[in-house]
């Protein structure tokens, strides 16, 4: 045990000294700890959309009943049933309620009433559980509920539907929305060691002196690793179609060409990174610190309409949010680019507001 003393003390004042490792020691797991704290599991204000045929009292008061429970949040009244399906494929609401027009006739001669209940089965984090509200655990006590205030006591009998993978196959659930978590794996941690590779081998002298502007030195360093990435995207959506057998029901030319838009965004998240780091080790650690975030707030674990609202804001300028929303919309809802515009919009303007911050911080770096 001699010198035992002297290297407890060289390795703890190393490691106060390393305040990376300290911050991805301390400051992740308290991380995970509140979010996993403040995060309700279950599936609450669950956007949904109602088409009413009935226009009736009872209907509204149906309405007003599924409305008042903290599961779901009725958030579009539609006149037509296209306009239903819409709201569904295009992913603004995951639950869709439709009244028949002789609701409220059946109900006033004492005779079964029907309402259609279509669930969104794309959303892993969300298909299960409201299927289940559907089934007993919402739908029915609101009905019950309300059935308690009529004088009629007349029974409703509610239909849930599940949409686009009525099965309830797992891997067709799971695996379009992992597309974006591994892409954001390997895309931002492929990115993050560009310019720390350039500063740890002393060539990044010899760019300073290039005259190369600092934007083109940024795209430049960007499209290899495009490259790569858009070729494991390949290789993900092959083994998806052929050994998982999920099926594709949108334009898989359409998966393609959206594609390389959320792989520029990741790939300029892990070169503002490396800008920033000055070792491979504090990269890796930079990028997890951004994966993190990404995989727990995109919506592929947690549902969106369940995050408190500081957490939700968070989530809407992580590129994985939307292009979550592409690919499951593609790959299980058969969305076009009408109905996926918003989240398509989203990616361009991070993409673009990314690639300029990474060629500011290289421009600092060589400086």
């Amino acid at each position: 045990m001699n010198g035992f003393g002297a290297m407890f003390r060289k390795e703890m004042t190393q490691m106060l000294r390393d305040r990376g490792t300290l911050f991805f020691a301390i400051a992740v797991p308290v991380f995970e700890l509140i979010l996993f704290g403040v995060i309700d599991m279950n599936a609450k204000n669950i956007p949904t959309a109602v088409f009413d045929q009935s226009h009736s009292q009872e209907s509204r008061r149906l309405i007003e009943q599924f409305g008042n429970t903290s599961y779901l949040h009725v958030i579009e009244l539609v006149d037509s049933r296209a306009a239903l399906q819409h709201q569904i494929v295009a992913g603004h609401a995951q639950v869709a309620i439709e009244i028949p027009p002789d609701y409220a006739r059946n109900l006033a001669a004492k005779r079964q009433a029907d309402v259609l209940i279509m669930i969104d089965g794309s959303d892993s984090s969300i298909a299960t559980q409201a299927l289940s509200a559907a089934n007993g655990v919402v739908l029915f006590n609101s009905i019950n509920t309300l059935l308690e205030k009529t004088e009629t006591q007349s029974p409703i009998e509610a239909h849930p539907v599940m949409m686009f993978n009525p099965d309830m196959r797992s891997a067709n659930l799971l695996i379009p929305g992992l597309i974006s978590i591994l892409l954001t794996f390997s895309g931002t941690i492929l990115s993050a060691f560009a310019i720390v590779k350039e500063r740890e081998r002393g060539t990044l002298e010899q760019l300073m002196v290039t005259p190369v502007s600092p934007l083109a030195v940024v795209i430049g360093k960007l499209l290899p690793y495009l490259g790569l990435a858009y070729l494991q995207l390949l290789m993900i959506l092959f083994l998806m179609r052929f050994l998982f057998q999920v099926p594709i029901h949108g334009s898989l030319t359409l998966l393609l060409l959206l594609a390389p838009v959320y792989l520029l965004s990741l790939l300029s998240v892990g070169l503002l990174v490396s800008s920033r780091a000055k070792t491979q080790m504090e990269a890796m650690q930079r990028a997890m610190g951004i994966m993190l975030p990404s995989v727990l707030l995109s919506g592929y674990i947690f549902p969106i309409a369940s995050l408190p609202l500081p957490l939700r804001m968070v989530s809407y300028v992580l590129p994985a949010t939307h292009f979550i929303k592409i690919a499951r919309g593609i790959v299980i809802r058969g969305a076009t680019f009408f109905d996926l515009w918003e989240p398509v919009a989203a990616l361009l303007v991070l993409s673009a507001v990314l690639i300029a911050a990474s060629a500011r911080a290289f421009q600092k770096t060589v400086t």
